[in-house]
């Protein structure tokens, strides 16, 4: 699933190729695509000849803001992505949504396992009030208010393994399974050790690569995988700098110890076992 780094990527590339451009009509190739409404005519005549104003990003949605004070939300989950073509380009069969825009440019809704979604939110309703998941979502990680201690203090209140914790979207927005192993990596921190027994000297070098790492991820386009790709079809270069995740059995590069991997509610966690032990000791000398 596409994290912070890759919607974040995904905005900053739909502000180049769409703000200010005037959508003039558009396809609904699959009705359930369509959060909300659910009626195709009244999504496509409320999205037919605005303009895009400016695309922002909160957690792991893409909001578009129109010319005439509606909007519309997009959350790509597992497989979503949004590209910009030419009109002329072959049609891929998991196209399920279409955005017309002059000049035979389209931005389309390429979705091969089909979680993700599409809201159109009139003028005089709020994004929060039609797509309620952004009701439940914690602060960003570059807001000021995210600070070590706003973290130690939910970490005060929660036994889980603090990798489970850091993908608790009403604590932290955006962090998903990639950026939490690297976090966690940096940190010295095994997966594993419950989040209450992290002292505020932990917490504080975690709050900071928190920020680093998504930055470096951002700088370098996030992490390209199977369904993730830039609005102009470009693949991210994080992957390759990747200190733990996806490197399962590989060297660690920085001790030369083996990278393991280890289920935690049902996620995948990868982490080095001699830079990272457990308990949150941090990472041995």
């Amino acid at each position: 699933m596409p994290e912070l780094p890759e919607v974040e990527t995904v905005r900053r590339g739909l502000n180049q190729v769409t703000q200010g451009q005037k959508i003039i009509g558009g396809e609904v190739l699959l009705q359930r695509t369509l959060a909300y409404p659910n009626c195709e005519a009244t999504f496509l005549q409320g999205i037919a000849q605005t303009t895009i104003t400016n695309w922002q990003r909160r957690g792991k949605y893409l909001l578009a803001n129109l010319d005439n004070g509606s909007s519309i939300g997009v959350h790509l989950r597992m497989t979503g992505q949004l590209l910009w073509v030419k009109d002329t380009t072959p049609l891929p069969i998991h196209t399920r949504l279409r955005f017309f825009f002059a000049n035979q440019q389209e931005l389309r809704f390429v979705d091969t396992r089909t979680f993700g979604k599409i809201w159109w939110i009139a003028a005089d309703k709020t994004p929060e009030s039609v797509i309620t998941g952004l009701k439940k979502l914690g602060l960003e990680p570059f807001d000021r208010n995210f600070t070590a201690d706003y973290l130690y203090s939910h970490c005060q209140k929660s036994r889980r393994p603090i990798k489970t914790f850091l993908l608790d979207q009403n604590v932290v927005a955006g962090i998903g399974n990639i950026y939490a192993d690297e976090v966690l990596f940096k940190s010295g921190i095994h997966p594993q050790t419950a989040a209450n027994l992290l002292k505020i000297e932990q917490i504080d070098l975690l709050t900071k690569n928190i920020i680093s790492v998504l930055e470096t991820a951002i700088a370098e386009g996030g992490t390209s995988f199977s369904d993730f790709l830039h609005v102009t079809g470009v693949n991210g270069n994080y992957g390759a700098m990747a200190w733990v995740y996806g490197r399962n059995g590989e060297n660690c590069r920085l001790c030369g110890a083996t990278i393991a991997r280890i289920k935690l509610s049902g996620r995948s966690a990868h982490f080095c076992p001699q830079c990272q032990v457990s308990r949150g000791e941090g990472r041995k000398s």
